[in-house]
């Protein structure tokens, strides 16, 4: 285990000392005797008490420095090959206890809240792991724009958001390689399996066809859930353990537990430590399974067992609401000019460039202008025109704060993906939705319906395919 081995070579090292040390000491201990004029006779004939390896550890030669033992970290659980340390989990259990004592959860059993921990950190490593080995990367310039973002989205500056961090006990250098890994799993999802789902054009019509039947009543659900994993090639002896395990849930809330800390304790989907919430979701974007029993229950009412490929399911819906025919669509008619990421150009000099160009235009020169002279997109011959946007038509840096404007005004210089842009709304509308954006809208509705039922098998099968050593237990 290359990686196992180089991670713990250090920690390999103290714990030889230590046992080195022991073993030296126990030697040296019979040895060690007080003189023989100081030593009644009574206590002469008096056996010597039998010395723990632990406490003869302690003894040394006077004179000599007692050696000082150190813990030495264990190992928690091997994937593959790479290891989860007692420590790595104890840094995580006590985030996200501090971040769920701070959003006023509910919080299981020591116990529970560790292995629920410890098999999500197995789970996110397997899937870091086949990023890596699927050849799958994060360069730096990536991570470093993300980190930006959720700095800006959280209203804070880079230095701030460090801070703020830090007063939260998460080392920026950690937090820095979580977001690494969460894009590296967000690439390996879209690969692996959004790419592979497959839209017809059938069901296309057939969901138009039910959006035109239901327009007035289609309904969206603020639901949470309970997840009971089952094996992809489970046996019936395993597969009644499970469907046991979710009896065992449902009884607990039938008699009135608590549903987040339910999930927390028994659900073995991704969000059982955020009490199963799955937040508003249309019925578009929901399995049958789903809709099928919420319709039937009123708010704060949980389901009866739900039998599903992955598993056992308990849903409990939280509100309802209706939604309402959309009857048309929020248009932006902006501009831009873009200064590409390439070499040979620091962010701070395509930021400052833009600074200037901004200053220009608030002295009063035309945008259209200095976007044919300055801007490197291919809209820059049009006085970088991009015509009417709707939401989703470009990306999130972009569209937030294109929205955020008011209509003539011009951003600060924002870093997207592309590069560094200055955004410009001229005006607002609200279109009349075409069919091919109703189309384009069912399409995507269903995409993230069977992605999200796509993704939930996948991941059970990685799982299954994946060498997992759980020592948690050997305690």
């Amino acid at each position: 285990m290359k990686r196992a081995l180089t991670r713990h070579s250090t920690l390999a090292l103290i714990a030889l000392a230590v046992l080195a040390g022991c073993a030296s000491s126990a030697k040296k201990a019979p040895e060690a005797k007080a003189p023989a004029a100081q030593a009644p006779a009574a206590q002469a004939s008096r056996p010597a008490p039998a010395t723990s390896p632990s406490v003869a550890a302690t003894m040394t030669p006077r004179g000599v420095a007692p050696s000082r033992v150190v813990p030495v970290d264990r190992i928690v659980a091997v994937v593959n090959d790479e290891v989860i340390t007692s420590n790595d989990l104890s840094e995580r259990v006590a985030l996200v206890t501090r971040q769920l004592q701070r959003q006023g959860g509910q919080l299981p059993s020591s116990d529970v809240l560790n292995k629920q921990i410890l098999e999500r950190m197995i789970n996110d490593l397997i899937l870091v792991q086949l990023a890596k080995e699927t050849g799958i990367k994060v360069d730096d310039a990536t991570l470093e724009r993300t980190i930006d973002r959720i700095a800006q989205e959280n209203n804070l500056s880079r230095s701030d958001f460090r801070l703020a961090l830090e007063r939260d006990g998460i080392g920026f250098n950690r937090f820095r390689e979580d977001i690494r890994s969460e894009i590296l799993t967000a690439r390996l999802r879209e690969r692996e399996v959004e790419n592979a789902v497959v839209v017809t054009d059938a069901e296309v019509e057939t969901e138009l066809a039910r959006e035109a039947k239901e327009k007035t009543t289609d309904s969206e659900f603020r639901l949470a859930h309970i997840l009971v994993l089952v094996p992809a090639q489970a046996n019936n002896e395993m597969i009644e353990q499970r469907r046991r395990r979710a009896l065992q849930a449902l009884s607990e809330l039938r008699r009135g537990g608590n549903f987040a800390q339910v999930a927390a304790t028994f659900s073995d989907a991704p969000d059982a430590l955020q009490g199963g919430s799955l937040g508003w979701r249309p019925a578009a974007r929901l399995p049958a399974l789903f809709t099928e029993a919420l319709e039937k229950l009123q708010p704060n009412e949980v389901s009866d067992i739900l039998r599903s490929p992955n598993g056992f399911h308990i849903v409990k819906l939280l509100e309802k609401r209706g939604k309402a025919a959309v009857a048309g669509v929020q248009q932006t008619h902006v501009r831009h000019i873009l200064l590409r990421a390439r070499e040979g150009v620091s962010d701070a000099e395509a930021r400052d460039r833009l600074a200037r160009l901004r200053q220009r235009l608030d002295a009063g020169e035309d945008f259209a202008e200095l976007a044919r002279v300055h801007s490197e997109d291919a809209t820059a011959s049009k006085g970088g025109d991009l015509g009417w946007i709707t939401a989703g038509d470009t990306v999130p840096e972009f569209e937030r704060v294109m929205n955020a404007l008011a209509a003539g005004g011009v951003s600060q210089p924002i870093q997207t993906p592309f590069g560094w842009h200055l955004v410009q709304v001229l005006e607002r509308r609200s279109d009349e939705l075409s069919e091919d954006r109703k189309k384009l809208a069912a399409r995507q509705a269903i995409r993230a319906r069977k992605a999200d039922e796509a993704y939930q098998d996948w991941l059970r099968q990685s799982r299954d395919r994946a060498f997992v050593e759980n020592r948690f237990e050997d305690r």
